[in-house]
């Protein structure tokens, strides 16, 4: 799939928003992609990963790694295309953690898939994570890089599409944004 097929996909399910969103980081931005109008719709989260798994194919993964919520469903769809084990971290005090008795052996190549990579900081809780069990980690696949490539994790990073999305500290948004009512994604059940 090209890039404007994928984006395409997120058009049709309504993910792509505009508005005043505070994201995770706790940063403030104009525009938001709500990664669940897409996951929602299964036979779009197979297309999505089944081209995720594709860019990996030649990488000899024996686990796939996602973090809790959305990487869930794309650790174990990227999982069954690679043919392989899938498993998630969730937080912990905090941290990405594994729990339920989840393994990562040293000899294990791992390939950590996210939804969408703003920051990058729950992807670096999860790479954390699986150095500490000393396996390696081939790369990291996400739906939707945000940063504009401006994140670096140190190992590859193969995103479906990337977009630089203005994103701006809470003490530097601007007026014009202060305008508009904030939305805080994923804290009401609209």
């Amino acid at each position: 799939m090209k890039e404007q097929e994928i984006l395409q996909l997120f058009k049709d399910s309504g993910a792509l928003l505009d508005g005043h969103f505070v994201l995770t980081s706790g940063n403030h931005s104009p525009h938001y992609i709500e990664k669940f109008r897409v996951l929602e719709r299964p036979r779009y989260t197979e297309m999505l990963c089944k081209e995720l798994a594709e860019k990996f194919r030649n990488d000899n993964v024996t686990l796939v790694v996602g973090p809790m919520t959305g990487g869930i469903l794309l650790a174990y769809e990227v999982g069954k295309n690679l043919d392989t084990k899938a498993i998630f971290t969730e937080r912990v005090e905090g941290k990405m953690k594994f729990r339920r008795g989840f393994e990562v052996k040293p000899d294990d190549r791992v390939l950590i898939v996210e939804d969408i990579i703003s920051t990058g900081g729950s992807v670096q809780e999860v790479i954390d994570e699986v150095k500490r069990f000393k396996a390696e980690i081939v790369g990291v696949g996400c739906l939707v890089d945000r940063s504009g490539g401006k994140v670096d994790f140190g190992i590859p990073l193969k995103p479906l599409v990337k977009m630089d999305v203005v994103a701006f500290k809470p003490d530097e948004v601007p007026e014009w944004l202060n305008k508009i009512p904030v939305t805080k994604p994923g804290s009401t059940n609209k």
